[in-house]
């Protein structure tokens, strides 16, 4: 997953539940540098009997705002969202030698 265009990322989840498998493994895939290069990172665990869907905030250095609701993706589906803006900036910042 390529982290370096990420700016802000917000999770939120109940994490007892199941279907809060992708909320954890993205969080689990997010370098443990990532703050130190100027990611923020905010996560909110929901009580237990929460019944409040797992999302996922993410902002990139262009701007862009990207909401999921990870209770009805899976791990692969939410990774290529990310990857796809990030992939993105990568060849605008090819293109532009920066």
């Amino acid at each position: 997953m390529i982290t370096r265009f990420l700016t802000d990322v917000r999770v939120k989840f109940n994490p007892f539940s199941p279907r809060a498998k992708p909320a954890r493994l993205f969080l689990s895939l997010i370098p443990p540098n990532a703050r130190a290069d100027g990611m923020k990172v905010e996560t909110k665990m929901l009580p237990r009997t929460s019944t409040e869907p797992a999302t996922l905030d993410v902002k990139f250095k262009d701007g862009k705002e990207l909401k999921l609701e990870l209770d009805k993706m899976r791990i692969p589906e939410v990774m290529e969202e990310v990857d796809r803006h990030s992939r993105m900036l990568a060849r605008k910042e090819e293109l532009t030698g920066n």
